[in-house]
């Protein structure tokens, strides 16, 4: 057996030991998404080259910059079976390349330009993929004594940049620096996020419970237009599948007694005993139908058949499968859903998203506003505790309160009307105010006046989702890819493009 083949089995069991402990740690902690391990965005990494620049200075950038990349622990597939210099130059390899980058899944195409680049080469190589395109070359040294150059990596990137906009090619430049320049590293990370976005948004499909609220026109979707534009896909059940679904699990006792001992360790329980049971079969009920149906997301008609039917708000439930990764949002808004999922795959799924109204100005604070709900954000988004309690306006038990966490956070909407879709995008920061009901969170922006006529003109409604992390320039970037207008309610796009740039 060949020692590179013993330590590849050898690493495949480790990662497979490592698998089963994270799984059985976080079972009930809140963490499990999917499997139980978060997925890493995978890159098809093609160093280029073009012929009358030095091809070993080409093959030494291509093993600096692919050392960098398993520094920076990302995961790639290289072409090192394609060719004996392992770059790509010859139209010949395209389709190998191509055939091996969707064998092995991969989420974003990486063309570092190692001397100059071979810019028509890399354009076929890109659209065959049509996933985001990262391009970007090492900054080029000193010409020698002689007035020779080895690379002309900055040319390059202009011509397969031109060559790239022929194609119709969208991509994301990351600016020629070094390898080792701060910039290189974030510009990386970003670039993941975007493509976690982007995957994330071309496999959408969401559970939907029952309708949406009669009173809540707001809500409405146009589910064919969603499908023929974006493949965004739902998976409607009525009501009486997911009681029924209720019904099924209480009778599996040890989940039943997981979950309500989940319950009792995040929350302040101020309801009875048989409402917190109900609390647990209706969380473990919408998991299983969201597996079920092979779904990301959920959107639930939370009022008024439901509390006829089981006695409860399913606020608190939402919030445990809103900690757990799967977004569930209420009053069967599907445009929220997919606003959830997008803005967590920005985060890279290590934070949690809130799905929350806009509802009151700060009466103390000009430019503050109020964002709540009536109590289905994740616990890891609370101050402290939240208590499972009664919420606002409502009669029946099952809901969360507590104030968020304050800092920085993005506030975003996916939306549309006429067949026109965008997204909304901002930063805020968490102030003090007033004591709320439900989950809450006071926020101030820069401008209140200028995003509420954003809400009101539309095509957005009194609903968004929140995160405590600035993904503003990851969702702009991404919106090139999924074919979404970004919108920011702030004046804010120069500044963001100029992160993207690495300034």
């Amino acid at each position: 057996m060949k020692l590179s083949l013993y330590k590849a089995i050898l690493k495949e069991e480790n990662n497979q030991k490592k698998v089963e402990t994270k799984r059985k740690i976080h079972k009930y902690k809140g963490y499990v998404k999917g499997d139980g391990i978060m997925k890493k965005i995978k890159l098809g990494f093609a160093p280029t080259r073009r012929s009358i620049f030095s091809a070993p200075d080409a093959i030494k950038y291509r093993g600096l910059t692919a050392q960098r990349l398993k520094e920076l622990d990302v995961d790639f597939v290289d072409i090192t079976d394609i060719n004996e210099e392992w770059l790509l130059y010859d139209d010949k390899d395209v389709d190998k390349i191509v055939e091996k980058f969707k064998k092995e899944g991969v989420d974003g195409l990486m063309l570092p330009h190692c001397n100059f680049g071979t810019e028509y080469v890399c354009a076929r190589l890109a659209k065959k993929l049509d996933v985001p395109v990262l391009l970007w070359g090492p900054l080029d040294e000193r010409p020698e004594p002689n007035g020779v150059r080895l690379r002309d990596t900055q040319c390059g990137l202009f011509a397969t940049g031109k060559v790239l906009r022929r194609f119709q090619i969208p991509f994301t430049y990351l600016t020629n620096c070094r390898l080792n320049d701060p910039v290189f590293e974030r510009g990386v990370k970003d670039f993941l996020a975007v493509c976690n976005v982007v995957k994330t948004f071309k496999n959408i499909r969401i559970l939907q419970i029952s309708t949406r609220p009669f009173d809540f026109w707001t809500t409405m979707c146009n589910e064919g237009e969603l499908l023929e534009k974006f493949n965004i896909q739902l998976a409607p059940v009525p009501m009486t599948e997911l009681t029924e679904e209720v019904k099924a699990v209480r009778e599996d006792k040890e989940k039943m007694e997981q979950m309500i001992a989940y319950i009792q360790d995040t929350m302040v329980i101020k309801i009875k005993e048989a409402e917190v049971e109900m609390v647990a079969a209706l969380a473990l009920a919408m998991k299983n139908l969201v597996e079920k149906y092979g779904c990301q997301a959920a959107a639930i008609q939370c009022w008024n058949a439901l509390q006829t039917e089981i006695g409860i708000m399913p606020c608190a439930a939402n919030a445990i499968l809103n900690e757990q990764g799967i977004p569930v949002v209420c009053e069967t808004d599907i445009h929220g859903a997919v606003t959830a999922l997008l803005v967590e795959a920005a985060g890279m799924d290590e934070k949690r998203g809130f799905f929350a109204d806009w509802t009151i100005r700060h009466p103390d604070i000009e430019n503050g506003e109020l964002l709540q709900h009536c109590g289905p954000w994740p616990m890891s988004v609370a101050q402290e505790k939240p208590e499972l309690t009664y919420p606002l306006a409502f009669e029946h038990p099952g809901s969360l309160t507590a104030e968020a966490k304050h800092g920085d956070v993005t506030l975003c909407r996916f939306d549309g009307d006429n067949g026109e879709y965008s997204l909304l995008l901002g930063n805020a920061k968490g102030v003090d105010g007033p004591k709320g009901m439900g989950t809450y969170l006071w926020v101030e922006v820069e401008n209140i006046k200028r995003l509420e006529a954003k809400i009101v003109e539309g095509p957005y409604i009194h609903h968004c989702v929140g995160i405590h992390k600035n993904v503003v320039p990851v969702l702009y970037e991404a919106c090139k890819y999924i074919g979404v207008k970004p919108d920011l309610y702030d004046p804010i796009e120069e500044d963001v493009k100029a992160y993207l740039r690495g300034e």
